[in-house]
């Protein structure tokens, strides 16, 4: 039965690579056909095809390119030529796709600016790419607003916002019919197609280069594994401005004649109702928003829908099987990549827990990718008596390496920022000369060639001595029973070495400490359980469900900065208790033993 299992996953692993070597083989950085062209081609193979569901009307393939082709000639007419940027600063809606794809008609780059941030933030992103004029939405007029102590002096245009000159009206005098491909002819798979912004975590928001060969591969990616075909329909509830939503969902339904049912936002208590009522095939997710979804109660169309599969990232595995079996969903695949990275990984099969799979006989194919040992205190590779990174072996963790090339799987294409692009390289890695790209992810390596994410550099903390995984804690508190969020990190103590492990967490109701203890004690090691808990209203995160971490770290455990309940394990009592601002006082002079 063993060999059988495995016989039967090897041959659905062929299949799949095979398949999508035929979608990877004709994008290459030297080819002149261009993501405007892929985009064309679907068009007419599928002109009358639904492409979009939103807020109750349908866009055909056809009504799509037309309203490319209407921003195409509305960009010329502004004077707007291949290699010139716009930002695009919208929420979602089918003109953003159509914006971005009539502007890359002409050659034109486009910066996907986040569409939710908001003063210092927004002001960075947009000088940061410097754009000829800015596109905004409906929702950004209050975004806008704060700029006016800011000198913009880009001109602002606004499809049904207050703030800027009225696009619609400029749109709708275009003409439906394309622009002539000259305006992007000399262009090739090289050249940059998009500016996609990094989440925003830790500092400002750093614009990631995307070239046209980046944005083809990513809209084509999971076609092969997710199988998909005209008769699907993909739900997007991820913003536009992400890459996982944005690229690789538009792009599975927009290259197979699918359709896509677009939300401005996600809702847990809609989602299986749309699921159900429109009758959604391929979800896209984040990590967190299955995690949303299995925190809710019961819900009636929870299981009668026709969603038979989902991609995505960041599904963790003490919930994968739970919201597989729940939600009778049979196929998840699960994939690891950042916007700015030359390192991609996927789970094709579906192997629970894993974020990617380099199996032995297809090994050659990702030489360019590498796991290293690193020293959990400096976060720098470990390397051997002659100088050169030591490679992590099966069972082991190590961090995700890329090495940089100029083909299309290896070149890294950094930030607008080069300052920023030069620190994520490293330098004689395993010989003089060679440069790769770090990740920044921890990775360990599993039998049968399959990869697990570990936890991010800079989430592992020291207590009492020990590594502390942050993911490990947010997977120990997500076992107990009203815990609904868990946001775990490291903070100083005066006094101690090393960093006693907090955890910011949302409830869904009372939440009894006793049985918090007890639980945690029953998975973690005693140096794993948490000194602090924050009980917050609500988690902080980013728009993508990634959790900020670095104003919480500055709060640390004083109740007061944080504005909210703090506990901590008193080992003399050997119970978590309040922290009053009279006991941060006693800790943070070092008159608490921990």
């Amino acid at each position: 039965m063993r060999l059988l299992k495995s016989a039967v996953r090897e041959a659905k692993t062929v299949r799949i690579l095979l398949r999508a070597k035929k979608w990877r083989d004709p994008v290459t950085n030297e080819s002149t056909e261009l993501v405007a062209d892929d985009l064309e081609a679907a068009v007419d193979s599928y002109r009358d095809n639904v492409a979009f569901i939103f807020e109750g009307r349908t866009t055909s393939y056809g009504e799509l390119d037309e309203q490319a082709n209407r921003f195409a000639h509305w960009a010329l007419g502004e004077g707007l030529k291949a290699g010139d940027t716009v930002a695009l600063f919208m929420e979602n809606r089918p003109d953003y796709i159509a914006a971005w794809y009539g502007l890359s008609k002409i050659g034109v780059i486009t910066a996907l600016v986040n569409a939710n941030v908001t003063g210092e933030a927004l002001v960075h992103s947009l000088k940061t790419v410097e754009p000829k004029l800015i596109i905004t939405g409906a929702s950004q007029d209050r975004a806008m607003r704060s700029l006016e102590m800011v000198q913009i002096r880009q001109p602002v245009w606004t499809l049904g916002g207050e703030v800027g000159s009225p696009l619609d009206v400029e749109l709708a005098a275009q003409s439906s019919e394309r622009p002539d491909r000259s305006h992007r002819a000399g262009l090739t798979n090289a050249d940059i197609c998009l500016y996609s912004y990094t989440s925003g975590t830790t500092g400002l928001p750093k614009a990631a280069k995307m070239s046209i060969a980046r944005v083809r591969n990513m809209m084509r990616s999971f076609i092969s594994p997710l199988e998909m075909g005209q008769k699907d329909r993909v739900y997007i509830t991820l913003p536009l401005y992400h890459g996982t939503g944005g690229l690789c969902a538009v792009g599975i339904a927009l290259y197979t004649g699918a359709s896509i049912l677009l939300r401005e936002k996600f809702s847990a208590s809609r989602f299986w109702n749309d699921c159900a009522d429109f009758g959604v095939t391929t979800i896209v997710y984040i990590g967190e928003l299955c995690r949303y979804l299995l925190n809710q109660p019961a819900h009636a169309k929870e299981r009668k829908h026709k969603v038979r599969k989902g991609f995505g990232n960041g599904l963790r595995s003490e919930i994968w099987g739970n919201f597989k079996s729940r939600f009778n969903i049979p196929t998840m695949i699960e994939f690891y990549g950042s916007t700015e990275g030359n390192v991609k990984l996927m789970n094709f099969d579906g192997e629970t827990g894993a974020c990617g799979r380099i199996p032995s006989y297809a090994a050659k194919y990702f030489d360019h990718i590498a796991f290293v040992k690193v020293d959990p205190e400096t976060e720098s590779p470990l390397r051997d008596e002659d100088g050169r990174c030591i490679r992590a072996g099966r069972g082991e963790t190590g961090e995700a390496l890329g090495r940089i090339g100029d083909d299309m799987e290896t070149r890294f294409e950094g930030y607008h920022d080069k300052r920023a692009s030069e620190a994520k390289v490293l330098r004689n890695v395993f010989e003089e000369g060679d440069a790769w790209f770090r990740t920044g992810d921890l990775m360990r390596l599993g039998d049968h060639g399959y990869i697990y994410f570990v936890d991010r550099l800079g989430d592992t903390y020291r207590w009492k001595g020990e590594n502390v995984s942050t993911n490990e804690v947010a997977d120990a508190l997500a076992g107990v029973p009203g815990v609904e969020t868990a946001n775990v990190y490291g903070v100083p103590i005066p006094g101690t070495d090393g960093k006693a492990g907090m955890a910011s967490i949302t409830t869904t109701g009372y939440l009894d400490y006793k049985d918090v203890l007890d639980k945690l004690s029953s998975r973690l090691p005693k140096y794993a359980v948490p000194v602090f808990i924050r009980e917050q209203q609500e988690a902080s995160t980013t728009t993508t469900f990634k959790y900020r971490k670095s104003d919480l770290v500055k709060d640390g455990f004083d109740p007061e900065r944080a504005g909210d309940k703090v506990w901590y394990f008193d080992a003399e009592t050997g119970t978590y208790e309040l922290v009053t601002p009279e006991t941060y006082k006693k800790i943070a002079s070092g008159g608490v033993k921990f």
